[in-house]
């Protein structure tokens, strides 16, 4: 992992829009993605290759592919490994935070194209030659560009069984290592590609307020700490400097009033391999959480990645206030421990985004600016 030597560097959690055709190629997918594999592919890569060089111009320093091919962070899956033939989730697990307000809507834009299969079979490699081929497609639009650093997502096993229900394996616990046993496979290959690989592990916060509802936080933590473990075994071959870790409590505006407190969560995060930890800083519910690093002491070789701009909302935050949030974190753990990013994906869900797409990448541009500014004022 870089670390923030003269001035504060930038970056994001992952997703970025997509274009309006890369849509409809993914919405016309679910129905046959034999039919459309090939034109998703060939337009997969122009797109990965149009996204970075949009993040290059706007001032991004450590950049990824965008999930450019994939319908979201956690259910790509379904389309590459076997096991997943089940019967389709159509109705998410009502978040705990919402039922006091049954009045309350949740607002989207345009269509999620997520189609949650559940888990009746055996998990092994489909398709490994879909891994091999978004890395390609990001070793080519990287290469001789201006960046400090790339990274490439993946799905972390307890998101996976989060968004991916379990009808085969006969536990939680067994579904678990079985998807580790895999997916390790896709964390090694981007990590001997020589990128940075962001394990998305939602599942560590969100999960909290879904499927462990039932659980007292006390109890979720010893979930936090199994799904961790987890984790651990699947990057065990990934070196600690390329590898990076983003947790979050959902990334949708609601009430979030259910969220685990960060401090009950982050010394089993902490002891992870992890050299990055990225997670929101910026959401109204979040945002004080700052205060915490005052009692907490970072492992020697980590650094932060808080996100200082929301990403469940179409405000553009100023760059002042990008740059005070910044500095705040800076006196506390170091200026050149903190690298600035956003709360979460900007478009997690291929067509389901809540911030439009022009206003996203607006967004980003006053995460530079403010990075810019703070800069100025911690060297």
């Amino acid at each position: 992992m870089k670390r923030s030597d003269g001035r504060i560097l930038t970056t994001h959690t992952g997703s970025l829009p997509r274009a309006k055709d890369m849509l409809e190629l993914m919405v016309n997918a679910q129905e046959d993605r034999d039919a459309q594999a090939e034109a998703i592919d060939a337009r997969a890569r122009t797109a990965v290759a149009d996204v970075v060089r949009k993040q290059v111009e706007a001032g991004l320093d450590v950049v990824s592919d965008g999930e450019q091919s994939k319908p979201s962070y956690a259910t790509y899956v379904k389309d590459r490994l076997t096991g997943f033939d089940g019967e389709e989730r159509t109705q998410e697990t009502p978040q705990s935070d919402q039922a006091p307000f049954p009045g309350y809507r949740p607002v989207q834009f345009g269509t999620p194209t997520a189609v949650r299969p559940t888990c009746s079979g055996p998990i092994a490699w489909r398709d490994f030659g879909a891994v091999e081929k978004d890395i390609k497609s990001f070793k080519a639009a990287t290469d001789g560009a201006k960046i400090e650093e790339p990274f490439m997502t993946a799905a972390s096993p307890g998101v996976i069984a989060r968004f991916l229900e379990n009808r085969y394996y006969p536990s939680h616990e067994a579904y678990l290592w079985a998807l580790a046993e895999v997916m390790k496979d896709e964390y090694e290959a981007i990590a001997n590609a020589g990128f940075v690989v962001q394990i998305d592990c939602p599942d560590l916060a969100s999960a909290r307020t879904t499927i462990f509802q039932h659980l007292t936080n006390e109890e979720f933590v010893s979930v936090v700490v199994q799904h961790l473990e987890v984790v651990s075994y699947a990057t065990a071959k990934v070196p600690e400097e390329q590898l990076r870790l983003h947790l979050c409590w959902g990334n949708r505006e609601g009430p979030h009033h259910h969220d685990i407190p960060l401090r009950e969560i982050i010394e089993p995060v902490l002891a992870t391999r992890a050299t990055g930890i990225s997670f929101p800083a910026a959401n109204p519910r979040h945002a004080h959480e700052w205060k915490i690093w005052e009692e907490i002491e970072l492992p020697a070789d980590m650094v932060l990645l808080p996100g200082f701009i929301d990403t469940t909302t179409n405000f553009i935050e100023h760059p002042e206030l990008v740059a005070q949030r910044i500095v705040q974190y800076a006196g506390v753990v170091g200026r050149e421990r903190v690298i600035a990013s956003s709360d979460c994906g900007m478009s997690t869900f291929a067509g389901g985004s809540r911030v439009d797409g022009d206003i996203s990448w607006a967004k980003l541009g006053a995460l530079v600016e403010g990075a810019r500014l703070a800069s100025s004022e911690l060297w």
